[in-house]
């Protein structure tokens, strides 16, 4: 009989911390800064058609009203609270059972819903859209996993979890190479962590985005390649989620550079707590693909 130096239930517990730190996140965002719900609902293009003849007013008396940016401010704090609630939902399944399981699709659903949000905010480039996979997806394994936390991991689970993975930083790489325009918060945070300048920079960004192109396609090839994968997903998904913190960080203006970047720190942690819960899971069931019969 096999004994494995892991809990069973340890890889369970990180996608459930995982889960509570987005929605915390994200809750923290809606309920203190700002989310892009105005980019749905003062677009001409989508709304105009619709509110006019429902509202029965002109789009330039809609756009101006008060009441209209009321209306959305509400919404971004109502959605505020309904993260934190999902957030204790995730924190306490076991106990609430199906309701608990309910919220946390609840919560995805306004995650995805978000995610494409942030996609059309940024002229429909659909890595902005998949770059949210880990995000969006993380409550989805968890309603999953919370109906048996002792239970084997199905293998389609282990395949969606793996695609999730590999999406977020699939698409991560796109931005980091230049694909889609490169983020200028991206050279000015590589540049306050590294002693480098925007040339060393930019090297840095294309040479971390091929390697998060190839911790993609490793995850899916056989034998022990997954397992370097996940290793280097959560070590990087770790690096780059601290950087939003570390980058930004100065002890004289501690508290509101905590304010400002720590929940942007806090949302990504799936971004590493995931591939950590499946190279746990991994290493537990001694699971690699088998190996080719030799010739």
């Amino acid at each position: 009989m096999t004994t494995f130096k892991y809990t069973p239930r340890l890889p369970f517990r990180l996608v459930q911390a995982a889960t509570v730190s987005v929605f915390l996140a994200r809750a923290w965002q809606h309920l203190h800064w700002d989310a892009p719900y105005r980019a749905l609902f003062w677009d001409e293009a989508w709304m105009k058609g619709l509110v006019e003849p429902t509202l029965g007013i002109t789009w330039r008396a809609y756009v101006t009203s008060p009441q209209t940016d009321a209306f959305i401010q509400t919404l971004i704090v109502g959605t505020g609270w309904l993260y934190l609630v999902c957030a204790l939902a995730a924190l306490f399944v076991n106990r609430l059972g199906r309701v608990g399981r309910v919220l946390l699709w609840v919560g995805a659903a306004n995650l995805f819903f978000l995610a494409g949000l942030y996609c059309k905010e940024k002229f429909f480039f659909i890595g902005q859209f998949f770059e949210y996979t880990l995000q969006w997806g993380t409550p989805i394994m968890l309603a999953i996993l919370a109906k048996g936390p002792e239970k084997p991991w199905a293998a389609r689970f282990v395949f969606f979890v793996k695609i999730a993975i590999a999406l977020t930083f699939t698409c991560h790489g796109l931005y980091a190479v230049g694909f889609y325009p490169r983020p200028g918060n991206f050279l000015e945070m590589v540049m306050n962590i590294l002693p480098v300048y925007e040339t060393g920079a930019i090297h840095f960004l294309n040479t971390a985005g091929i390697l998060d192109f190839l911790l993609s396609l490793a995850l899916f090839l056989p034998g022990r390649w997954p397992l370097g994968a996940l290793a280097y997903a959560t070590f990087w998904g770790l690096a780059t989620s601290l950087a939003r913190v570390w980058a930004y960080f100065h002890w004289a203006y501690w508290d509101s550079a905590l304010m400002q970047w720590l929940h942007e720190t806090v949302m990504r942690f799936p971004h590493f707590l995931v591939p950590l819960a499946l190279l746990i899971y991994f290493k537990m069931n001694a699971v690699t693909a088998p190996k080719s019969p030799p010739s």
